[in-house]
């Protein structure tokens, strides 16, 4: 069995000199938790696909929701090196517990913070920050995927309330949501941010059901059907389509971190394999073309490392860009996917069972690659960054 509950990451570049005692508390104390309360079960709940429904009170109690947010709201108030150490410690344990947190703390906390008023904020943000509130966010439609303007959910307003109809699709946390983000166009066609409860006649929530990917995730559609939304429900802040895409932002700067704990749990599972599998007489280790894989994954986990410590750095300083993130989103989505094949091969058949997290972890990254912008997209956003010519049209 592969379950490792002392993990330690690697860091052949002395990584952690550039990181403060309080980042390398927090990753430690996150570490502990998912060692303690992930690894465990999760293989049970991914084989099963079921949510385990414990874990969002699990992880409001130690700070995983809205970490970065102020005190006054529920928020820990930590900086977003600390923020991605965290994320790369859940994903180690599986990228769709990390999904879970994303979607809370950068899709929903953050967008009612960054564009709510006070009220909403002082209401929603300390429930949602403590796991007694689950959120989702709703921008993703059927027919409306890579071009959100397309977007076809729209409201209109009446005396005292809006009345909202459309849909979305692949919500994360959506059958589970108390509360969604809803991203809608008025009737003036512009992209407002309305905050819809669960409740609310004519909303509702079916699960999407047959996942290959992403198991142990809450995902579903959000279906609205003449929902009538008070007036006060509406985030006074949003406005046209920049505020989706700042959330969306937020979320990709953890997808980035988050996919270099998956890389490593994939390493470190394979060289543990490496060392303990046997053939021809020695350690699998021993050969050659094994040694080449270990080196080159422990390379690709080195580059990513930095580059997700640049970035974090350039967040803290008010100047990472979407550009930069997306670099990041997109090369360490794609390293850790290489990385999990290529561990499946030192791990032979074993590799494709569940006493190990590889095919797990390959699962989940071919969503992961896909979602918040699909591996082609970031390619579009940095080549328009480069060129200053957009090519989505």
């Amino acid at each position: 069995m592969a379950n490792n509950t002392s993990f330690e990451s690697p860091d052949l570049y002395g990584i952690d000199d550039l990181l403060s005692p309080e980042h390398k508390v927090v990753r430690a104390s996150m570490r502990d938790f998912v060692n303690r309360e992930i690894i465990p079960v999760i293989e049970d709940y991914a084989q099963r696909a079921e949510f385990p429904t414990f874990m969002p009170r699990k992880f409001g109690e130690i700070g995983a929701f809205g970490p970065t947010l102020p005190a006054d709201y529920g928020g820990g108030e930590l900086d977003a090196i600390s923020y991605g150490l965290m994320m790369q410690e859940i994903e180690r344990g599986d990228s769709g517990m990390r999904s879970c947190v994303s979607v809370q703390s950068s899709l929903v906390m953050w967008p009612i913070f960054t564009y709510g008023s006070e009220e909403q904020k002082r209401h929603y943000l300390p429930k949602l920050a403590k796991g007694e509130m689950m959120g989702c966010f709703g921008l993703t439609e059927p027919n409306q995927g890579s071009d959100p303007a397309g977007m076809q959910t729209r409201f209109v307003e009446k005396r005292d309330h809006f009345v909202l109809n459309g849909s979305k699709l692949w919500i994360t946390n959506g059958p589970i949501a108390d509360l969604a983000v809803v991203w809608a166009k008025n009737e003036q066609g512009r992209i407002r941010g309305l905050l819809v409860e669960r409740g609310m006649e004519g909303f509702s929530t079916p699960e999407i059901h047959h996942k290959w990917s992403l198991r142990a995730s809450s995902t579903g559609e959000l279906v609205f059907q003449e929902v009538r939304v008070p007036k006060e429900n509406l985030l006074p802040g949003s406005d046209g389509l920049r505020s989706p895409l700042a959330c969306l932002d937020q979320a990709r700067y953890g997808i980035a971190w988050g996919a270099v704990g998956a890389a490593m749990d994939c390493y470190a599972s394979a060289l543990r394999y490496a060392l303990e599998r046997r053939q021809f007489g020695r350690p699998i280790a021993s050969f050659q073309l094994v040694q080449k894989k270990l080196a080159e994954m422990a390379t690709e986990i080195t580059k990513a490392q930095l580059l997700c410590w640049r970035l974090g750095v350039l967040k803290n300083e008010g100047r990472a860009t979407t550009a930069q993130i997306s670099l990041a989103k997109r090369n360490n989505v794609e390293m850790a996917l290489n990385i999990a094949r290529e561990a499946r091969q030192i791990h032979g058949a074993m590799g494709i069972t569940g006493d190990y997290p590889i095919m797990r972890h390959l699962m989940n990254l071919e969503s992961v690659i896909t979602y918040e912008g699909t591996h082609d997209i970031h390619l579009l956003i940095l080549g328009s960054d480069i060129t200053g010519i957009p090519a989505f049209k």
